[in-house]
């Protein structure tokens, strides 16, 4: 029977093999990142607008200073982008873009298809 799933260590070193300026390196840095990657995602899927205020808010145990500073490296890197509101134009959405939501898929089933 041919072997056409992953084990979780050599997913593991795969993604660290990647380079250091891809998404997977950089939300992996800390738990803040991770978690901070899913909340955007997660906003993302359910098609709700997340505030660049409210982001900070929700990260859990990291400055609100130290917060904005992974969101800036986040979209300086061109994994996330802020948008604007119609109604607001001091409030921003912060949306991921579309090169990093294929990388986030491809991680995704990825996972799905890893095996212990």
């Amino acid at each position: 029977m041919a072997k056409t799933t992953k084990d979780l260590l050599e997913f593991w070193e795969d993604q660290m093999k990647l380079s250091h300026m891809s998404s997977n390196y950089f939300f992996r840095k800390s738990p803040s990142h991770y978690h901070m990657m899913l909340l955007v995602m997660h906003a993302y899927k359910y098609k709700e607008n997340l505030t660049v205020e409210e982001l900070k808010t929700k990260l859990f145990k990291t400055s609100r200073p130290k917060s904005a500073l992974m969101i800036n490296e986040a979209c300086e890197k061109g994994f996330f982008f802020l948008e604007r509101t119609s109604g607001d134009q001091r409030k921003k959405h912060i949306k991921p873009s579309e090169s990093f939501i294929s990388e986030f898929n491809q991680y995704i089933e990825t996972l799905k298809n890893l095996s212990f």
